[in-house]
């Protein structure tokens, strides 16, 4: 008799359906597994963490760096009318009278020195910088001695200052290169200056102004906060209110135009509260609030 067939493999297909009422079949863990991370897992990070993360650091973020930018430049300070031609020239003919001899507030002796103080003056005032350098200059009056002084030498310094660290650093290096590629002198042009370390534009044209004699314009905050203020010339970044108060500003006024600005920003239109009754030009100022009489 020939051989008989031996059974053919079990059947792949899935179980019939249970009959209604019937309890369903266990899947096994291939089944188990995937309910348990979808019910759980998703749950739990939703629950969980976007509670601990977006709910409270987000929320100090929010609470805290937009509050203190909104609380240092409130609404009213925004950028003013700009000036006519004619409201300018009489703004700053009106500075000039009250202060017919304007003049850096910054302590120096020579080039040398004043290019360190205004590197050193950076997001700190005139009056800590000249308690800085009073020893500074005493102990490096020039390049060389500057130089020989080092980081290490001109830290003790300035350490009561802002960003000390940095300004050490930098004032070692300018010092150096100054005697490297300018023989200890220096330099009267703006690209020879913005090369030396911690130079930038601002801090150029403070020296090519006070040293050189140049008819340029540094903005420095005081700056920038009275030609948006006052519209004399309102611009979005330093460069524009440059580039508009060089373009406003008499020739024959364009040296002190500088000094008077500064001054009149650190100590009249002053930034959280300004003492327009005390201004000189209030009647070419498109500020519209204008505080015009003292608090009390």
């Amino acid at each position: 008799m020939p051989p008989r067939p031996r059974s053919a493999a079990p059947s792949a297909d899935p179980a019939p359906d249970p009959q209604p009422g019937s309890p369903r079949p266990d899947r096994g863990p291939a089944a188990k597994r995937p309910t348990t991370h979808a019910a759980k897992r998703p749950t739990k990070h939703a629950a969980e963490r976007p509670t601990a993360d977006a709910a409270e650091r987000p929320t100090a973020h929010a609470a805290e760096r937009p509050t203190t930018r909104i609380a240092a430049r409130p609404a009213k300070h925004a950028a003013a009318r700009r000036m006519n031609l004619a409201q300018a020239d009489a703004f700053l003919r009106a500075l000039a009278a009250a202060n017919p001899a304007p003049e850096t507030e910054l302590h120096y002796r020579d080039a040398f020195t004043l290019l360190v103080a205004v590197v050193l003056s950076a997001q700190t005032t005139d009056v800590a910088v000249n308690k800085a350098t009073a020893t500074l200059f005493e102990a490096a009056p020039d390049p060389a001695a500057m130089a020989a002084l080092g980081e290490a030498g001109i830290a003790p310094h300035i350490r009561r200052i802002g960003l000390w660290q940095a300004k050490a650093r930098n004032v070692a290096a300018l010092a150096r290169q100054l005697i490297e590629k300018h023989g200890g002198q220096v330099p009267p042009e703006r690209e020879a200056l913005e090369a030396l370390p911690g130079v930038g534009r601002k801090t150029a044209n403070v020296v090519l102004n006070v040293a050189f004699g140049q008819e340029t314009m540094a903005v420095d905050t005081h700056i920038f906060r009275l030609g948006n203020r006052t519209g004399l010339a309102p611009g979005r970044t330093p460069r524009a209110v440059e580039d508009g108060l060089v373009k406003r500003c008499p020739p024959d006024m364009l040296r002190d135009a500088h000094h008077w600005l500064i001054l009149h920003g650190r100590y009249v239109c002053k930034a959280r509260a300004p003492e327009c009754w005390r201004c000189p030009a209030i009647a070419q100022c498109n500020f519209k609030a204008k505080v015009l009489a003292p608090p009390g």
